[in-house]
């Protein structure tokens, strides 16, 4: 029984563990390199054919070390694309006022949650509240219309507006808003941080985190906005000299904290300020008297449209949020 393993002297002969060379005779193991070195072949399988490499889901991966397949759900709130945000520590024994958390929980804006309040439709712990003063703890039973209040994750979406938008959550003419373009990017309710003008492009936050709206809302955090101005005309130098001296809009002085000319002629220019005031770019050129004919707003808190087309949408980065948040605009 062991003569396969004896040459003809009766001498054991070594069992061949690899194939040395193809042709007849030879093992059926052929030796498997561990590595895989430049300018030699990767091991083969039985029919011949390379090995093909697997990720760790069993998809076969394609072609090339290190290629990714494109991420071509552009805009769509998915699990690979959507940005999820940890809420800060909230401390359970700490009240707060039932407009701010209605706001917090995406039902509407504080200013609605202060007339659903005096309507008597919000109800906490099985008592109807309708004063306007209410605080509420995260641990009460919060219904609106009957219906639990359920705190939404916090969803912050910077858009780069085209013209002929409106910057509402709801218009009674029935025009095209910013609301349109974003309906399908999240299920929670978000709404815009400020406004801009129909035609004015660029720009624009939305969100339902109702802190950090107030807080780049708010005149005193002195955040900065950057325009792309277009005049009818060439801004002249004694013109030039009085916007940036600060024009009077509404008993408030008006100084632009920078104004540079981008291009090669006056009609371009770039205008830095931090004023809130509504229309204020073009006001502030309407009171030297020329025209605005174009206006973009290009950088917003230091959030800016870089990679984002016109009409385009995407989700700010945890960093970007953490910025806001600390007020490093």
């Amino acid at each position: 029984m062991f003569d396969k393993f004896n040459n003809n002297d009766g001498e054991r002969k070594p069992r061949p563990r690899f194939r040395r060379e193809a042709g007849e005779g030879a093992s059926m193991h052929s030796p498997r390199p561990r590595f895989h070195r430049e300018g030699e072949s990767r091991p083969f399988n039985h029919d011949g054919e390379s090995r093909p490499h697997f990720s760790h889901d069993g998809e076969r991966r394609p072609q090339g070390f290190g290629f990714k397949k494109p991420n071509r759900n552009n805009g769509v709130y998915s699990n690979k694309k959507q940005q999820v945000y940890r809420e800060q520590h909230e401390d359970p024994t700490k009240p707060v006022r039932l407009n701010k958390y209605l706001a917090n929980a995406g039902i509407c804006s504080r200013r609605e949650a202060d007339d659903f309040i005096q309507a008597g439709v919000i109800t906490v712990n099985g008592v109807t509240v309708d004063s306007l003063g209410a605080k509420v703890l995260p641990t009460d039973d919060i219904r609106f219309h009957d219906q639990p209040v359920r705190r939404e994750r916090k969803v912050y979406i910077l858009l780069n507006k085209p013209k002929n938008t409106v910057t509402t959550t709801d218009d009674p003419q029935e025009r095209h808003t910013v609301i349109d373009i974003v309906r399908n990017a999240c299920p929670e309710r978000i709404y815009p941080v400020g406004r801009l003008d129909r035609n004015t492009t660029g720009v624009l936050l939305l969100t339902n985190d109702g802190d950090l709206a107030a807080k780049l809302t708010h005149p005193k955090y002195n955040k900065k906005k950057i325009y792309a101005v277009t005049l009818d005309r060439e801004l002249d130098e004694v013109d030039e000299a009085i916007v940036r001296a600060g024009v009077t809009l509404d008993d408030e002085r008006i100084i632009p904290d920078a104004l540079e000319f981008p291009k090669q002629d006056r009609k371009h220019i770039g205008l830095e300020i931090h004023s809130g005031q509504n229309r204020v770019v073009r006001r502030i050129f309407e009171k030297v008297g020329y025209k605005v004919v174009n206006l973009d707003r290009v950088s917003f808190a230091g959030l800016t449209k870089k990679n984002v087309g016109r009409g385009k949408y995407r989700f700010l980065t945890p960093k970007e949020v953490a910025f806001l948040q600390m007020g490093q605009f």
